[in-house]
């Protein structure tokens, strides 16, 4: 294997993680700094090896000692120590404590073994791009995946992300008929190359739920947290496979256990908390992401319909929006303002396939607008197509409890 770049051709696979001033050569099991070498035990370097491996995730104790000791009985001490030693190499806040559970590398990697740097350069900036949330930065790190992917099409992270990226164009573009194959191949493909994949596992269940599999996507995540009981990834995919469950206290315990392990994980519970009448809880756990519709349907909720019709404008007049997700606000901005016609017209244009909870939030729109047995049809489709109501919504949700006997209905 070529060892790393030479004469600024980004396309030659390196051999080594490189961080910050270090390279963490695998094979060669060698530890660089600023191209010198660093006099590292095997025990250290191996547990190295294990943190860059798996950077801003969390690696527990259970699974540093099986990888340094395998099948020996070791005390605490031992690990700490090994961690000191490092810290003392690489800075003490390279390496955070997650109280009880393990440890998280925090440097960034620029690239890793058997990927070339400028492959792994444009990786990063995907990843970065899906924090927005947005059609058009989806699509942008959709491009960016698909050039990485054939510069390397063995690399098993990019098509997790790929598949992630487009089953959301897919979704909120009107274009998942033909998405939905390629979505399904990413991650058949990423989950190939390397089944242990946390995020190949947690994004996949965004497809699953979404296409009524909720229940298989509850048994996956449960089977593998009996092998990988400390990965917040699979907490974070349960937080929305129990919501679609109905299973709202069960989603928001998996929220709590999620952020115990990583606490800077992103999960869905704002939209739990909604679901369980907790308007302002879900409007702090909406906070600090790309807001669209959510905390605007907070707001309406708790009666504050001026400052959510204001939120909705500003967006809908500013953001680049799908038309889903357009719909999805315009109409409750026409609930809100009292205009009952063009939020009708408005929900039955838009196109809810696979999209069982906005079905539901149309659900809600109805029943603030006394149309009963449109909301109940509503949450019939919803059930049909995986997402279940739970009692805690209909009963205690502010719109629903408008509408008498909707719990009837919607078992009709």
């Amino acid at each position: 294997m070529a060892q790393g770049f030479s004469n600024g051709n980004q396309s030659t696979v390196e051999a080594a993680y490189r961080f910050g001033e270090f390279e963490l050569n695998p094979s060669d099991r060698m530890l660089k700094r600023n191209g010198s070498g660093v006099a590292l035990a095997p025990k250290a370097f191996d547990a190295l090896l294990c943190l860059v491996g798996r950077a801003e995730r969390l690696v527990t104790k259970e699974d540093l000692r099986e990888k340094l000791w395998p099948g020996l009985h070791v005390s605490e001490a031992n690990l700490t120590n090994t961690i000191v030693s490092l810290r003392k190499l690489v800075g003490h806040e390279a390496i955070r404590t997650v109280s009880k559970h393990g440890y998280r590398f925090e440097m960034k990697v620029e690239c890793e073994p058997g990927v070339a740097r400028g492959t792994y350069e444009r990786f990063a900036r995907a990843k970065e791009l899906t924090a927005q949330r947005s059609l058009e930065s989806m699509t942008q790190a959709r491009e960016l995946l698909w050039t990485c992917l054939a510069q390397d099409p063995g690399f098993a992270a990019a098509w997790a992300w790929m598949g992630r990226c487009c089953w959301f164009v897919g979704k909120f573009s009107g274009s998942l008929a033909r998405m939905k194959e390629v979505t399904e191949a990413a991650f058949e493909r990423a989950l190939a190359i390397d089944p242990d994949l946390a995020c190949a596992h947690q994004y996949y269940t965004l497809v699953q739920v979404d296409t009524g599999h909720a229940d298989k996507a509850m048994a996956r995540l449960t089977k593998r947290l009996e092998r990988h009981g400390g990965e917040p990834e699979c907490f974070a995919g349960l937080v929305q496979v129990l919501r679609f469950r109905g299973m709202l206290r069960e989603s928001e315990e998996a929220h709590r256990r999620a952020l115990e392990l990583d606490p800077a994980i992103a999960t869905s519970v704002a939209h739990t908390r909604f679901l369980l009448g907790e308007y302002a809880a879900a409007i702090e756990s909406y906070g600090g992401r790309a807001a669209y519709y959510l905390d605007a349907a907070a707001w309406a909720a708790l009666g504050e319909s001026e400052r959510a019709a204001s939120l909705l404008r500003e967006r809908l007049e500013k953001m680049p929006l799908s038309k889903l997700m357009s719909a999805l606000m315009s109409s409750l901005l026409a609930v809100v303002e009292g205009r009952k016609d063009d939020a009708v017209r408005t929900m039955e244009g838009a196109n809810v396939v696979y999209e069982p909870e906005i079905v539901m939030y149309f659900a809600r729109h109805f029943a603030r607008l006394g149309m009963a047995e449109r909301a109940a049809e509503c949450l019939r489709t919803a059930m049909e197509a995986g997402f279940v109501c739970a009692p805690e919504t209909l009963g205690h949700d502010v719109w629903f409890a408008s509408m008498p006997g909707v719990t009837v209905w919607a078992g009709k």
